[in-house]
């Protein structure tokens, strides 16, 4: 009987120590293969326009991104966002249309429902494999974010996903249905091959992409096809006196010159419904330059400014358009010459104030203020409030409107 209770005990303490000895050491447990985050988030948006009815929507936006690696050389990226839209914006016959709408090669994007003043979207805006051949060379296929901006306003070099500055809801952006191949030269050092395939092929878009240090100094140069324009340029971006600066400048040549075979190319290119059908694309340089600094104190201030020159801007005949539709790297804004100012700092250890403007060569104008509050690791709370008005004649001006966005959030 002694024995036996020697034997359980003996038994008990090795069923108690097994687990521990099998535990992943700190340190040097294996990675696992797959990542998956997110975020669910409601926002309400009420529209005041001046001399008509407000509106009142609402948005429940689900996001997930996940990644899968097959080993050191090869993964998958999927990232997926699922939108429930209700309120009076959508009761509007095109509104579904509008949401549902994908852009790209392949048609990713589906309304599950539309129906009185409910709409409901589901879109695969990441689908792509990254393959490391080596250390230095790598291959991406699928649709995923291309990113040659420089700058962080406006992008003329962002000639494939160009997007609105006051699209602050959708901070990843759209997707490219593309394939690159990029291979590193050395430290800060790139070269850069795309294309992005179109239904249109006259819509096509393949550019390539030197990038490379000196002095302290990032530089990039870029040449290729945007659409229908031959596009070349450059950026940089440096640190002079603790100030960040930054510049962007490309230059396109629209290759059809006579408007029958640019409407026929231009089709299924929902931003160039911001051209009235009168006009004619002609030679354009895009540029901007902007700075911003950032003060060591208790309240973390900075301040930002930029400034966008077009020299032959595409003129835009209705302010709604404009604010709703996608924007390319040549219709950044409808004048020549546009500026942005911002500020922001601390309010507390978990909230952040900032205000903001950009005036138009027309008379128009911004104005926008938002503040932030972390309630938890998780949760963020955000407010938002924006002012689009002008001189009477001014494209905001014309339809002046206050817009105010209540956003919260959780992040998984």
């Amino acid at each position: 009987m002694k024995t036996n209770h020697y034997r359980f005990a003996s038994l008990l303490s090795l069923c108690m120590v097994y687990p521990l000895s099998a535990s992943p050491i700190p340190g040097l447990a294996p990675q696992k293969a797959w990542d998956l985050t997110g975020y669910v988030k409601y926002m309400a948006t009420a529209t005041h326009p001046d001399g008509s009815d407000s509106l009142l929507d609402h948005l429940l936006h689900q996001r997930f991104n996940f990644e899968y690696r097959f080993d050191s050389k090869l993964r998958v990226n999927l990232g997926m966002r699922n939108r429930l839209f209700y309120g009076d914006s959508s009761q509007f016959p095109a509104y579904g249309k509008l949401v549902g709408v994908d852009s790209g090669y392949f048609d990713l994007s589906t309304n599950w429902l539309d129906s009185d003043g409910w709409v409901g979207n589901s879109q695969l805006d990441r689908a792509y494999l990254t393959f490391n051949a080596d250390a230095d060379w790598q291959l991406k296929l699928g649709r995923f974010r291309i990113n040659w901006a420089m700058s962080t306003l406006w992008n003329p070099n962002d000639i494939f996903n160009a997007y609105s500055i006051y699209d602050f809801d959708y901070e990843e952006r759209a997707g490219a249905d593309a394939v690159t191949v990029s291979r590193k030269l050395g430290f800060a050092s790139s070269v850069e091959l795309v294309y992005n395939a179109n239904q249109d092929k006259d819509l096509n878009r393949y550019a390539t992409r030197m990038l490379f240090n000196h002095g302290g100094w990032d530089i990039q140069f870029l040449a290729g096809k945007a659409g229908t324009d031959r596009v070349f340029g450059g950026g940089f971006a440096a640190d002079i006196q603790g100030a960040g600066v930054r510049g962007e400048w490309s230059y396109f040549d629209p290759i059809y010159d006579s408007w029958p075979r640019l409407n026929q190319a231009l089709n299924s290119s929902l931003s160039m419904q911001l051209i009235s059908p009168t006009q004619r694309l002609s030679a354009t340089h895009v540029a901007t330059l902007e700075s911003d600094y950032s003060f060591a104190s208790e309240r973390n201030w900075m301040i930002r400014g930029s400034v966008l020159y077009i020299s032959a801007p595409t003129q835009a005949d209705n302010a709604l358009l404009y604010l709703n539709l996608p924007v390319n790297a040549r219709t950044l804004s409808y004048t020549q010459w546009t500026y942005y100012g911002e500020v922001s700092f601390d309010v507390s250890s978990l909230s952040r104030l900032s205000a903001s403007g950009s005036y138009y060569q027309d008379g128009s104008y911004f104005l926008g203020a938002s503040v932030s509050y972390s309630l938890a690791n998780d949760w963020q709370l955000q407010l938002i409030a924006q002012r689009f008005d002008g001189k009477a004649e001014s494209l905001f001006g014309q339809s002046a409107s206050t817009v105010v966005f209540g956003q919260m959030r959780w992040s998984f």
